[in-house]
């Protein structure tokens, strides 16, 4: 697998009321000193090819772009940032190995990255045992629960997706439900969230199916839903290929239930993947995918707003989600070095967790020493795809 590694530098500033705004004014003062004083060296590995691209690749372009941005600005406090990030695509087994490089050879100061959960869980032993801050920009509840001392994530839980969606489908009145769900990493998680979400708030699971991601297709899975008694509504939980072929499959035996995703099909690659038989989808969503659509008043408005037109304009592509996720990890990581003055990982490590009232393109991000994470679930919002894009649904 091809190894990317870009070195780029930078700073990008911080306020609680809005991020984005104030990271694009600029620290004049530290110009000046920025030759002078050794780099912040920052890490990440993503899966920037294969079949979890379309998390990677968006989360590899917004660390670049935003590095870039911070180094013309001067830097954080006139150091520059370095950026080395290596391509994993999609495969646990050089995740772990691109870490151990990472921190033994590359002796970064703080690591992004995991793109998938997959990913992630590999490179969690090896990040706690060095005792290096890391972000994690993968989904599942099991990166942050059980609390690890290193280890944080910015995007919203499988089990808030769980939760956001059952609320909805019990508001419809449907509590009979079909699952239909990936038989690894994210999907598996997912699938076991849901399972005891539902319990929880009084939804009864009438079928329980599992696909795999190298599955052309899964019409045999959806039949056996399609006869099972009492079904009012249908969930996947999955990403990349996998849910878009649920989608097409859904259409083609006739099925016209109301069809729900998970956060994992949040962006436009999956509208084109599963073409016209997206309409009427309903999946929880971050408010960037519906940036303009947000109310005035809303207070994440302004962040995603702006940081859609810059990664827009920027690429010429849609923004997605996951793009918002590597942004997220990039601001929390720098304000946290910020604030503890330095690089000195102990320091920055328990500045991430006093992160509070951060304001990015996930949601409002409040973390403690509990809960590593800091989303609620407010940050999501129901979306349902109505002529090609996302509409809001709340």
């Amino acid at each position: 697998m091809k190894m990317l590694r870009r070195k780029m530098l930078g700073w990008l500033g911080l306020t609680a009321a809005s991020a984005l705004a104030f990271s694009l004014s600029g620290w004049g003062a530290g110009a000046a000193l920025a030759t002078e004083l050794p780099p912040i060296r920052i890490g990440a590995f993503l899966s920037v090819t294969g079949g979890a691209s379309f998390l990677g690749d968006p989360e590899k372009k917004t660390l670049e772009l935003f590095v870039e941005r911070i180094n013309k600005d001067g830097g954080v406090k006139g150091r520059k940032l370095e950026l080395t990030i290596y391509d994993d695509g999609g495969a646990a087994d050089k995740a772990a190995s691109f870490v151990k490089r990472l921190i033994d050879s590359d002796q970064v100061d703080v690591i992004l990255g995991g793109s998938t959960t997959a990913t992630t869980m590999a490179a969690i032993p090896l990040v706690e045992r060095a005792e290096i801050p890391f972000i994690s920009l993968a989904g599942a509840v099991i990166i942050v629960e059980p609390v690890k001392k290193w280890v944080f994530k910015t995007p919203h839980t499988d089990r808030l997706a769980a939760e956001k969606v059952f609320t909805d489908m019990k508001a419809r009145g449907f509590t009979k439900v079909a699952m239909i769900s990936e038989d690894a990493g994210f999907g598996k998680s997912g699938r076991e969230q849901s399972l005891a979400v539902a319990q929880s708030l009084g939804i009864t699971i009438v079928a329980d199916e599992i696909y795999s991601s190298k599955d052309p297709d899964v019409t045999a899975q959806l039949t056996k839903i399609k006869n099972a008694e009492g079904v009012q509504a249908v969930f996947n939980f999955g990403f990349g290929q996998g849910p878009a072929i649920v989608t097409r499959n859904y259409q083609q035996l006739g099925m016209t239930l109301p069809l729900y995703q998970s956060h994992g099909v949040a962006s436009k690659e999956y509208i084109k993947l599963a073409g016209p038989a997206a309409e009427g989808v309903r999946l929880p969503a971050a408010g960037l995918v519906v940036a303009d659509q947000l109310a005035a008043t809303d207070p994440q408005k302004p962040v995603v707003v702006s940081f859609k037109k810059i990664y827009e304009e920027a690429f010429k592509t849609d923004v997605s989600t996951f793009a918002g996720h590597a942004y997220d990890g990039l601001q929390i990581v720098l304000a946290a070095i910020n604030r503890a003055g330095g690089t000195d990982k102990a320091k920055v490590r328990d500045e991430i967790e006093k992160t509070a009232s951060f304001i990015g393109t996930a949601g409002l991000v409040s973390m403690s020493p509990s809960d590593h994470m800091g989303l609620t679930p407010q940050a999501f919002h129901m979306v349902e795809i109505r002529n090609g894009d996302w509409v809001l649904a709340d």
